[in-house]
């Protein structure tokens, strides 16, 4: 009976660790006041390493500025969106990394600041193996619409604000290259009440199931 219930726990906990998988959120503020009016642009993308990459997801959510975002159709390059991805700012954008470019680029009159979350999701995140290069999203703002001049971002060779790296092993690495810009975990992967209880119950049975006499002072 005692393995029995042991069992049952950990068969419990193993559940509980389950519902914590999920997308890996982080939210993102920017600070466009040095450089509000300008008529630049912004540029996205999510792109797979050069050997074998295994599948993963990423969504752009939440989109919001007091700038003003430039229509597709007047962008100057003719489109907004480059390879596997789908949707249109301010909505959502969804980009895989099935093809060696995805890119979503807009023409953009900066305001004082922009605000929204990168969502990464799918197998490379969830079961990853088998892969021998991992995938990287970038965000990058441009002090011109053709973007060519980066801005508010210390990093002269890629002209990127920060990058969200997803590693071999599922974990993702953030490299911020940007003052004004500030990266922070979502607090959306805080364990759902339902994990909670199942851990509650796991160790409740775990609890139970010791002999007695071991928390009983001699």
């Amino acid at each position: 009976m005692f393995q029995y219930k042991v069992v049952l726990c950990l068969l419990l906990c193993g559940f509980a660790v389950k519902a914590f998988a999920g997308p890996i959120v982080y939210d993102v503020t920017v600070n466009t006041s040095s450089i509000s009016g300008t008529a630049g642009s912004l540029d996205f993308n999510f792109n797979p390493g050069p050997l074998v990459t295994q599948s993963a997801d990423l969504q752009i959510l939440s989109f919001a500025s007091n700038g003003t975002l430039v229509s597709c159709a007047a962008n100057i390059q003719g489109f907004c969106p480059t390879g596997d991805v789908s949707g249109t700012l301010p909505g959502t954008l969804t980009f895989d990394n099935g093809t060696g470019f995805n890119d979503y680029f807009d023409g953009f009159t900066f305001g004082s600041t922009l605000s929204f979350q990168v969502s990464l999701y799918g197998p490379a995140l969830s079961s990853p193996g088998g892969a021998t290069s991992g995938s990287t999203f970038a965000f990058s703002m441009f002090s011109n619409a053709a973007g060519t001049v980066p801005t508010l971002t210390s990093d002269t060779t890629d002209g990127f604000a920060f990058t969200v790296n997803v590693n071999l092993d599922g974990t993702t690495t953030v490299t911020n290259f940007s003052t004004e810009t500030s990266v922070l975990a979502s607090g959306s992967s805080v364990p759902e009440p339902g994990t909670l209880v199942l851990v509650g119950m796991g160790i409740t049975i775990g609890l139970g199931s010791l002999p007695l006499r071991r928390c009983v002072r001699r």
